[in-house]
């Protein structure tokens, strides 16, 4: 299962679930909050749903909710939001060495062996400890921005490569199921601009009511 959510501006999104297949649930949120996932949760949990595994963007509290929920089900930390964290920390043309060699690393996540990136990772952290412990005049961490991309890849290492910790599971490492449905879902709106914020609504729920992927 993926979970993810989807905005419209500032004033309102939906939180969606999704099987690979189509949503199995969605409900309209002003923020995504622990609240709303555990409601989500409930509700596919007292539907029946076997849950098999669960990918998710990494919401802090979230892999907790989920453990509390359904116990020992694998859940994997989606690459694309880790890399889009990482992205947001150092910007996608970062000035440093050190900057830079991350984002190389972060961009080929997705095409080395597991363990060759996670030992890069561990390499180049060792490699730039002098840089990223330098502190200015008043003591602070010098290089906050990048030392909290270090931060977050660590805290989320233990998720991030559970589709391939668990052999022939096809776990799904991304969210791309759920952000092409979005991309789809906002292109269609813009051929309807000017919908009052009511039929906006309607027109979302029918689109994520009936939208499957091709088999």
């Amino acid at each position: 299962m993926l979970i993810d959510a989807v905005f419209f501006g500032r004033e309102f999104g939906y939180l969606c679930f999704h099987d690979t297949s189509k949503i199995i649930y969605f409900h309209e949120i002003k923020n995504e909050s622990l609240a709303d996932l555990r409601q989500g949760l409930f509700a596919i949990k007292n539907a029946g749903f076997k849950i098999k595994s669960v990918t998710i963007d990494g919401r802090r509290g979230s892999y907790q909710v989920i453990k509390k929920m359904f116990g020992p089900v694998p859940i994997q930390m989606c690459l694309f939001h880790q890399k889009a964290i990482i992205r947001r920390y150092i910007g996608s043309k970062p000035k440093t060495i050190c900057g830079q060699e991350l984002n190389h690393l972060m961009k080929n996540i997705c095409l080395i062996n597991a363990q060759n990136f996670i030992d890069s990772f561990y390499e180049l952290k060792r490699r730039h400890k002098g840089f990223l412990n330098e502190r200015n005049a008043q003591k602070q961490y010098a290089h906050i921005a990048i030392r909290s991309a270090f931060n977050s890849i660590k805290n989320n290492m233990f998720a991030m490569f559970t589709y391939a910790d668990i052999p022939c599971s096809k776990i799904p490492p991304t969210n791309n199921h759920l952000e092409g449905l979005f991309g789809h879902l906002k292109t269609n709106l813009k051929i309807h601009r000017g919908l009052s914020k009511t039929r906006k609504k309607n027109a979302i729920k029918f689109f994520l009511k009936n939208f499957k992927k091709n088999p």
